[in-house]
């Protein structure tokens, strides 16, 4: 059983500065994105991984190479971004102008993944996850992650809006000291 599962989001990109959507378009690193995805790696230098998994897209996988994890990292399809569908590269704001009230973690995009879709991935990615053993790190998207955590403590896909992810963050996902069993977040959003 998985003891720890870090969460990692890739470093800055230039559309996570506009606010964009950024499922499916492979955007590079910005370069304090870069700077940033090398920080990561001092500060998770002291934590031994049994396993290290990635996105397949750039940002995440330039992210945890930078890291210093590149060599041990196995890509995992799964873990991309929420496909945004139509409303790829455009910011709330717009998506509001035509969908007032949008919130993707409720009504997911047109065009692209559902909520339902998106609970059916994270499950699933969850499932193995839980058959690994050891300490683990996964370099993921802010969607995404948001996602995982949820359904790693049982809570509905909506409620992901609650938890905002900067780039360049760690989470941690664990259990509740007192009970093994009983799924927790013992991190969330830490930048220092």
């Amino acid at each position: 059983m998985a003891k720890q599962i870090y969460l990692v989001r890739h470093g800055e990109t230039a559309w996570s500065l506009t606010g964009q959507h950024t499922g499916r378009t492979d955007l590079p690193l910005t370069e304090n994105g870069e700077h940033q995805a090398s920080q990561l790696g001092e500060r998770l230098r002291q934590v031994a991984f049994a396993h290290v998994l990635t996105s397949p897209l750039q940002r995440a996988r330039l992210t945890c190479e930078l890291a210093g994890y590149g060599a041990m990292a196995q890509v995992e399809p799964d873990l991309r971004e929420w496909d945004y569908g139509a409303y790829e590269g455009l910011t709330t704001p717009v998506i509001r102008e035509q969908e007032p009230g949008w919130n993707i973690f409720q009504f997911g995009c047109p065009l692209g993944e559902s909520v339902e879709q998106m609970s059916q991935r994270a499950d699933r990615v969850l499932a193995d996850l839980r058959m690994m053993d050891g300490r683990l790190v996964l370099f993921s998207h802010g969607h995404f992650l948001r996602t995982l955590a949820v359904r790693w403590i049982g809570l509905p896909v909506r409620e992901g809006q609650h938890f905002a992810l900067d780039t360049a963050t760690i989470s941690i996902l664990g259990y509740e000291p007192h009970s093994a069993e009983t799924p927790v977040i013992s991190v969330w959003n830490c930048n220092s």
